[in-house]
């Protein structure tokens, strides 16, 4: 057994992601046409736009603005010329806080991440301080009830690297970055689909924030989800209800 209420946490953060849908597309589409500008156009043979379009699948973006996105990747339509660039810090606590963003203005983007992280407890740190403390992987989350011993079976069968219970019921498959894609189609194609997947960076700990210090800590990583470059945030933090 592994974990703390992951099952109720990527719940809730799916569901701060739907209320939030118009900034979703707009971020999503962004990721979309970086994607394609990297590896071309064709989901089939560029598993980081599979897994772009896939997220934008998964929030109900309309087809006509995902083919708008891959087209202004790949130059078929004119674009913004987006730079990828990571930042790294520390919330309530010390807690690790890594934020990925793609921007058009570096000088405007580290501004505005580093007035989140002062004005709302953080500290915005250098390059590498809180990057050990994550992986780099695909990570699958299947709901409690979910078939484990098959489930463990397939995941296996398909090159898994680790498949873990949760003290909630849920299952997490975890696949290397390259191999999320294969995993995903395997499992699937077996009859497991997952509520929630993503190649993503995993913290190797948590911290786990409760009353005052939970409210705080959800409200630096609001404002940093609410910045526009801003396109993912990887934390330690775990949010108790």
């Amino acid at each position: 057994m592994a974990g703390h209420s992951k099952w109720a946490n990527i719940q809730h953060r799916k569901g701060r992601q739907d209320e939030k849908r118009g900034a979703a597309f707009s971020k999503i589409a962004k990721e979309i046409t970086v994607a394609a500008k990297m590896g071309g156009g064709d989901p089939g043979f560029n598993p980081r736009l599979r897994v772009a379009v896939d997220k934008a699948k998964g929030v109900n973006m309309p087809k006509d603005k995902i083919d708008t996105a891959i087209k202004k990747g790949t130059g078929e339509l004119e674009g913004v010329d987006y730079v990828e660039v990571r930042y790294e810090g520390y919330g309530i606590g010390g807690a690790a806080i890594m934020v990925d963003c793609l921007t058009d203005n570096k000088t405007r983007t580290v501004a505005e991440v580093r007035h989140a992280f002062n004005k709302y407890g953080g500290n915005m740190g250098t390059d590498g301080c809180v990057a050990f403390q994550f992986k780099h992987c695909g990570q699958m989350l299947f709901a409690p009830g979910t078939d484990e011993a098959a489930l463990m079976d397939a995941a296996i069968e398909a090159g898994a690297e680790d498949v873990a219970t949760n003290d909630d019921g849920s299952i997490e498959v975890i696949t290397a970055a390259a191999d999320y894609v294969a995993v995903k189609d395997a499992l699937e194609a077996a009859g497991f689909t997952p509520e929630f997947g993503e190649v993503t960076m995993k913290p190797e700990g948590e911290n786990v924030f409760t009353g005052d210090d939970a409210v705080k800590m959800q409200k630096l990583l609001d404002a940093l989800e609410g910045l526009d470059d801003v396109q993912e945030i990887y934390t330690t933090a775990v949010i108790e209800e």
